[in-house]
């Protein structure tokens, strides 16, 4: 009987859970290992919900015909035509992704650094999941040269790569991928006929000065396939609900009727009490585009302000421009930290950050990372208050960071960075 396939804890999960038991042992942390939103739940989502709580039916599979509606009209208003007939809903965008990937078959191209599931998933269907690098500050889509060069390798080596994963915006550079780097990729997918991945969860949370982040649908809709949900835009992770839109196309037809086989097998429904909220807020009514631009407001100004503090201890950054990561390198610190606190990686840096300063953040390496870079992942996600009312007020305030709750704590971020650099703690904002 073959072994099972192993299977590791999420890291990010896995951080989450070491940081919990800290402050539930009265440890006073910083927790920026995930990035679930730390933000309230819109009322009107929330009386949604609550209406629509004696629905227990399973119904369809694919999600309700108002969800599949809703969710092809806030693609077309992105500029992706989308059917309904080909929109499946799920219970997250983390279990269509896997879905998915199950449905395609083949091997899988993974961007590096990428979101630590990407090829945990892969390995779990049975794939492989082939590391494509990015191109420096084009975080979320491999390297369209490199991606060739893989995808000629590996099939002349036997492999049968089918897929292309990408992340628009990127978890867990915070960058976006430049529309011409995305264009590339879409023809590159085009010539080697792979099925395109498009995770655009953080799609919504681009700040107001950045540009539009391109999906790969825009130039390659016949072998693209979308994903979002209301985690990020909408802090509604616990919820579990996403949904994919698949291609109008022989590939995308073909797709769904697998996928839905899938669902069936594995999920059976979306939760229809969340379905009928979900189909609210993906309409996109004022209350709720008003929101998610206040969340977006707040998430610019906290990753700027702790920007600035990895930019005063001396790490290099790409240009902040969207969700609540940012994916510092202190490689030009390597000597200094390597002599005075015998950091020699991004593994070695998160340790001393939680053991000397209760500072949790994710070392490259979980993002598929190799070589010993001193890089790290830090979300800010999770530092706008301890309680509702905090949560509340920082959603609503002109200039979060003065609040003194998330004062102290970016405060403390610049403490914790100047202690293990030598650097100074002080740091103008941006």
């Amino acid at each position: 009987m073959p072994e099972p396939v192993p299977v590791p804890m999420s890291a990010t999960l896995a951080a989450d859970e070491v940081m919990a038991r800290r402050r539930q042992a009265g440890e006073r942390v910083v927790p920026m290992t995930s990035g679930e939103i730390g933000l309230p739940v819109h009322p009107v989502l929330a009386g949604r919900l609550a209406a629509a709580v004696h629905e227990n039916a399973y119904g369809p599979v694919a999600g309700s015909g108002e969800l599949r509606t809703a969710a092809a009209g806030y693609w077309e208003r992105r500029g992706i035509g989308t059917d309904p007939g080909l929109v499946v809903a799920g219970p997250g965008s983390k279990p269509l992704l896997f879905a998915l990937l199950l449905a395609i078959g083949g091997d899988v191209i993974v961007p590096v650094p990428g979101w630590v599931s990407y090829a945990a998933q892969a390995r779990l269907v049975g794939a492989r999941p082939l590391p494509v690098p990015i191109q420096p500050g084009q975080g979320g889509v491999p390297d369209p040269d490199r991606l060739r060069e893989a995808v000629t390798a590996a099939r002349a080596a036997g492999k049968n790569p089918r897929s292309v994963v990408v992340t628009v915006p990127d978890n867990p550079t915070g960058t976006i991928a430049a529309p011409g780097t995305v264009r590339r990729l879409a023809e590159a997918a085009r010539e080697l006929d792979l099925v395109i991945v498009s995770d655009e969860i953080y799609r919504d949370l681009v700040y107001p000065a950045s540009a539009p982040a391109v999906s790969p649908a825009a130039h390659a809709p016949e072998r693209t396939v979308v994903t979002t949900g209301l985690t990020k835009n909408l802090a509604l992770g616990g919820w579990r609900t996403g949904v994919a839109r698949l291609p109008d196309s022989d590939i995308g037809q073909a797709l769904h009727t697998r996928l839905v086989s899938v669902a069936s097998q594995i999920w059976s429904s979306p939760t229809a009490p969340v379905q009928a909220a979900a189909a609210y807020a993906f309409g996109e009514p004022p209350e709720i585009t008003e929101h998610i631009a206040a969340s977006r407001r707040l998430h610019e100004a906290v990753v700027r302000a702790v920007a600035a503090r990895f930019s005063a201890a001396g790490a290099v950054l790409a240009p902040v421009r969207a969700t609540c990561y940012l994916y510092p390198d202190f490689e030009p610190l390597r000597e200094r930290l390597a002599r005075t606190q015998g950091v020699r990686d991004g593994d070695d840096l998160t340790r001393l950050l939680l053991e000397r300063h209760g500072v949790g953040v994710l070392p490259a390496s979980a993002f598929g990372e190799t070589g010993r870079p001193l890089r790290i992942r830090a979300a800010t996600s999770r530092l706008y208050g301890d309680s509702p009312a905090q949560r509340t007020a920082a959603l609503a305030a002109p200039d979060p960071v003065e609040l003194p709750w998330i004062r102290s704590t970016v405060e403390r971020i610049g403490e914790a960075l100047a202690d293990i650099t030598g650097a100074c703690a002080d740091a103008s904002q941006p």
